[in-house]
């Protein structure tokens, strides 16, 4: 069940908001239960089969974080350790068989040449996300992080609705004391948790859905096999840079919206990463919570950077090979992950080079350049992230460097002339859109994408910084430069939730789903 579907929004959340706040008024006791049970129902529209999957899940690391901890109070230190190692283990191995299984078996048969015939296994969604909070939970309560829990609350926390599928991938010390404190949602809190939803709805619906058309045909033709021209592999990768930005970012902010409707704050999960002026801010403002998840539970544990810059290096090109193979199973992402891994790397070198310059060279020209090669860098990398093959990725980004020459398609000699061989352009290749399409739709989203992007405050700074409760989690969130864009319970910013959700119904009529919704 997707939450830009109309059962979605019309029948599954009305029914469940309703069901939660009048247990909540009778049966107080039961209310975090009734939540449980609906979020496994939630589950279970996208495929049955896999409940039981979830359910052993969630009662097997419960079980495990019992274990832990009473080794741990009983002062057996190696016992509750081994509990760990023998959790992480089996939930790891879970993960691997679900998502890496067919991937090793194919490539065994290629390089060995032998018949080997793929389990054809189905990956379950949310088994990413709910795999690594589990983890990070077991880690906690190992190292004495973490209170006794209920199975019922522990299974809320791992199976609640708004972000079990795609995330953010929440803590349990942020969860907990929600779930046990909540005595539902302030009239305030219903108000912004519906705006912040429609602001991700129509991130997701008129944005994302409307960049799709400029980037999916070019990547498909590109993994077919066909050549690519120069300018519509710069089309594509920079209409998927922007498709995937509000695609992710938009579910986020549904799930924060939804979260809020029961009185419950989910973590900021992106805060205008374009804007970084380094890789390293990047990763500070892209997927905040898997970033914060692999700096604490795999890079810190590594070494971090407490044995020298080459163990750093090291440490992070390994983290970041990881987190590309944690995105899905196949070698872009695993190069994705390693030119992350590698732009860190060298933006760690370059801090420490450029440092005795940085006031003569000036902090206004460093920064500048520093957003210009961060944004272009951050380009080029998804290219491997979004082309299905390897193949697909190498020709798009060869048509992108010029390879062989910076070309245009043949189609488009009628329209421009001489002025392509005036600018040193080749016309090469069948075109894959024509040159209309670009120019009178292609050109315009993307640059309401680019405005929206760059030159407006995000959600988190519209919408939750004048947030006055739960400060631990968005204490950090300035409010916009100009305070009239500051979200409020005014007349003003009800009526331009509602236009602004019946333009997403519209676009909504057609579904799609989330960019990371099998991840």
């Amino acid at each position: 069940m997707l939450f830009n579907s109309y059962v979605f929004m019309f029948a599954f959340l009305p029914a469940v908001w309703l069901l939660h706040a009048a247990t909540r008024r009778i049966l107080p006791g039961w209310s975090n239960a009734v939540l449980a049970l609906s979020s496994f129902g939630f589950y279970a529209w996208w495929d049955i089969r896999f409940v039981p999957l979830i359910l052993l899940s969630v009662v097997a690391n419960f079980w495990l974080g019992r274990r832990i901890a009473a080794n741990a109070e009983a002062d057996h230190p190696n016992s509750a350790r081994s509990w760990m190692v023998i959790g992480i283990a089996g939930n790891l191995a879970l993960l691997g068989f679900f998502k890496y299984a067919d991937f090793f078996l194919e490539n065994l048969g290629a390089i060995s040449g032998a018949a080997i015939t793929p389990l054809g296994v189905i990956l379950p969604i949310g088994i990413s996300f709910f795999t690594f909070q589990q983890i990070a939970y077991l880690v906690d309560v190992r190292q004495g992080k973490s209170d006794r829990y209920t199975l019922v609350n522990y299974a809320l926390f791992v199976s609640f609705f708004p972000q079990l599928i795609a995330g953010p991938i929440v803590h349990h010390r942020d969860m907990m004391p929600q779930f046990f404190a909540s005595s539902g949602p302030r009239a305030r809190d219903f108000a912004l948790g519906l705006s912040i939803f429609i602001a991700g709805l129509f991130k997701k619906v008129v944005l994302a859905d409307n960049l799709a058309p400029f980037a999916s045909p070019i990547f498909a033709a590109a993994d077919m096999g066909a050549d690519v021209s120069s300018i519509e592999a710069w089309g594509a990768a920079i209409a998927y840079t922007f498709q995937i930005y509000f695609d992710f970012s938009g579910y986020s902010d549904m799930a924060i919206g939804l979260a809020l409707l029961f009185g419950i704050r989910l973590p900021i999960n992106f805060f205008s990463p374009y804007k970084a002026w380094s890789i390293i801010e990047f990763w500070r403002r892209w997927h905040i919570t898997l970033s914060q998840f692999l700096r604490d539970y795999l890079y810190i544990p590594l070494g971090g950077n407490r044995r020298g810059p080459s163990r750093r290096y090291i440490n992070l090109l390994l983290t970041m090979l990881l987190g590309g193979l944690w995105h899905g199973a196949g070698f872009g992402f695993i190069v994705w992950g390693a030119l992350h891994g590698i732009y860190l790397i060298i933006n760690h070198a370059l801090r420490r080079l450029t440092a005795p310059i940085q006031s003569r060279v000036g902090k206004t020209v460093l920064l500048c350049g520093g957003w210009v090669l961060t944004f272009f860098a951050v380009v080029f990398s998804w290219v491997f992230f979004r082309a299905t093959t390897l193949q697909g990725a190498l020709e798009i980004v060869g048509a992108m460097l010029g390879i062989g020459g910076f070309t245009i398609p043949t189609g488009y000699a009628a329209e421009l002339g001489n002025i392509v061989p005036k600018v040193g352009l080749i016309y090469a290749h069948d075109s894959v859109m024509g040159i209309g399409e670009w120019a009178l739709q292609g050109v315009p989203v993307i640059g309401i994408a680019v405005v929206l992007a760059f030159a407006l405050p995000n959600t988190a700074q519209i919408f939750l910084s004048g947030d006055d409760t739960h400060q631990r989690i968005y204490k950090h969130v300035p409010p916009p430069r100009l305070r009239v864009l500051q979200w409020a319970p005014r007349p003003i910013h009800a009526c331009l939730a509602i236009v602004t959700f019946a333009l997403s119904l519209i676009y909504a009529s057609t579904i799609s789903e989330f960019l990371y919704f099998q991840f």
